[in-house]
């Protein structure tokens, strides 16, 4: 095959660049301006729920700042998911706070409950304290067990920080990812399902807390005429130029979810009786994944082959794919942090890859994909 087939590439919608070319032309070049303004309201109008939204400039800024007006900061302890990628627990370690890792349940790939309650539990008995926030992931645009986690975390007060960076338009009984909790995390990096080149949102419960954040990500200015600062701030705002690209992006986001929904679609339809191949779907009809990421997990044994083996040969066929990540608790870095493990997150990564989903897939890139990664198979 001549073209290379990637997990998830960009698509602009073409709008873009009137969007961008009216920030120049007005002179709107910096982090204000009205693409934020009216990327900020259309984003507030997807999720719903009565929420705000606050666009910066990555996901993980958005992650930090929730963690800073929840009040984390050294000493304290916030539970985190192990199955996910780093930015979910580093900004906990910004604010001097420790990562405690919760492993996974099979249905959703995502935080366990059970051990979350445990965690909890074991925590309190451990510090003497409880900890200050829970920060659950929607790991592959897959919804959480959201209203479990949300439950335990209401029994014990604690606030849920909600991660939807890779979960724009997944659905857990009808409600948007990242407005289940008190902040939700969006990001619109390069891969994710609309981008901004770079960038993210804080969904935020009120107008409040919109005005808190934005003073947080503008360097926390206090409002005097000269230059006055009594907290600590970041540079966290979205530039106009990048909210340019999200204007026209929000007008094919319902696209982009619908095709990666039929990509999967396509994928269950080819590998349904296929032994040792199996591909994450939704548990139950409460769960509706945008299906950012296609994932498989290869089962050696049946298909006498192993994930890596087939990723290196897909590789050669011209198609990109990627092992799940790698859990947290057994990153170099986060080595000696609590963590409370079943082996779920540990198999999953041995097993599993990440196959292409995004807008330039077409139904005969499938076809190919499913082709090759049978013809892996020796069994």
């Amino acid at each position: 095959m001549d073209k290379r087939i990637y997990l998830c590439l960009a698509h602009m919608s073409g709008k873009e660049q009137g969007f961008i070319k009216e920030a120049f032309d007005t002179n709107w070049v910096v982090p204000l301006g009205p693409n934020v303004n009216a990327f900020e309201d259309e984003l507030k109008h997807f999720v719903g729920q009565d929420k705000e939204v606050v666009a910066l400039s990555a996901g993980t800024a958005a992650i930090h700042l929730g963690l800073i007006q929840l009040g984390v900061g050294a000493g304290d302890e916030v539970i985190c998911q192990s199955f996910t990628f780093c930015a979910s627990a580093n900004p906990v370690a910004y604010q001097g706070a420790t990562p405690v890792f919760v492993d996974s349940e099979e249905d959703t790939w995502n935080m366990d409950p059970v051990l979350l309650e445990e965690a909890i539990k074991d925590r309190i008995l451990k510090t003497g304290k409880k900890p200050k926030a829970i920060l659950p992931v929607h790991l592959y645009g897959m919804p959480a067990r959201i209203d479990e986690i949300c439950a335990i975390a209401a029994n014990y007060d604690i606030p849920v920080l909600e991660d939807a960076a890779e979960a724009l338009g997944s659905e857990f009984k009808g409600q948007k990812c990242g407005t289940f909790g008190t902040f939700g995390v969006l990001s619109f990096n390069g891969n994710k399902m609309i981008t901004t080149s770079g960038g993210g949102a804080l969904i935020v419960p009120d107008e409040s807390a919109k005005k808190q954040t934005m003073f947080y990500a503008t360097q926390a200015r206090e409002p005097f005429p000269h230059y006055q600062h009594e907290k600590i701030g970041y540079n966290y705002r979205m530039s106009n130029i990048c909210a340019g690209i999200g204007r026209g992006q929000m007008t094919v986001l319902d696209e982009h979810i619908a095709h990666h929904r039929h990509v999967h679609a396509l994928y269950e339809n080819a590998f349904e009786g296929v032994d040792g191949i199996t591909l994450k779907s939704n548990p139950d009809d409460r769960f509706n994944a945008n299906y950012w990421l296609s994932t498989i997990l290869i089962d050696p044994m049946k298909t006498g082959t192993t994930y890596d083996e087939v990723r290196c040969k897909l590789d050669e066929q011209g198609i990109e794919t990627r092992p799940l990540w790698k859990p947290m608790h057994l990153q170099p870095v986060y080595a000696t942090n609590p963590c409370y493990v079943n082996g779920v997150s540990e198999r999953l990564f041995n097993m599993g890859l990440c196959i292409p989903a995004g807008p330039w897939v077409t139904d005969e890139d499938v076809v190919y994909i499913v082709e090759q990664i049978k013809g892996c198979c020796k069994k």
